[in-house]
């Protein structure tokens, strides 16, 4: 039997017996898959090494829990465990890193480091002032990547109430920004 006519199922059920022959077929045919999935979270915030490392441990994952993989969801659960696992590796990276250090500050010249440093300045402090849930709602969204639903679930608010919430500490940050000359309204918060 070739590779093209063997089922994701059929591999799937050789993987849960133990055959890393079926788990080589799977990423054989998957990892560009992955790989895309994982790249589209962690591209700005991590190399393609880290990118393929990871998806190297989706396939590691569906190595471990191919028991509880369900037939006919082999591409869903590796799209589901490669975005999560790309999620959590991003939340991991800026957990380790103070707000403050995350931001690369490009050197066009002394000026221009100490405007841009006044104005992630007043932006830290900006979001430093929102009252909470709203501070923590949006470090969640806008630092943490994390999307509404997921925000809604550890909150216990509606994700209505996120997005509002959200949206209105938007307004609020450019409102403040705009009030201490730092937002150009020509550009989008």
């Amino acid at each position: 039997m070739s590779n093209d006519t063997i089922t994701d199922d059929e591999l799937l059920s050789a993987v849960k017996n133990g055959s890393e022959d079926a788990l080589g077929r799977l990423i054989d045919r998957y990892s560009a898959y992955v790989y895309t999935i994982v790249w589209s979270v962690v591209k700005s915030r991590m190399c393609a090494q880290d990118a393929e490392q990871l998806t190297a441990e989706v396939f590691f994952r569906l190595w471990r829990s191919a028991a509880s993989v369900r037939e006919g969801k082999v591409k869903s659960f590796l799209a589901r465990v490669a975005r999560n696992s790309a999620i959590d590796a991003v939340r991991r990276t800026r957990l380790l890193l103070p707000l403050a250090e995350t931001v690369v500050v490009p050197v066009e010249g002394p000026e221009t480091e100490a405007i841009k440093k006044a104005e992630y300045a007043a932006l830290k402090k900006a979001v430093d002032g929102l009252p909470e849930p709203d501070r923590t709602l949006f470090i969640g969204h806008y630092y943490l990547a994390r999307t509404s639903r997921e925000l809604a679930e550890e909150t216990g608010l509606s994700v209505n109430t996120v997005k509002t919430k959200l949206r209105r500490g938007k307004e609020r940050l450019r409102r403040e920004l705009e009030n201490g000359g730092y937002y150009d309204k020509k550009e989008h918060l």
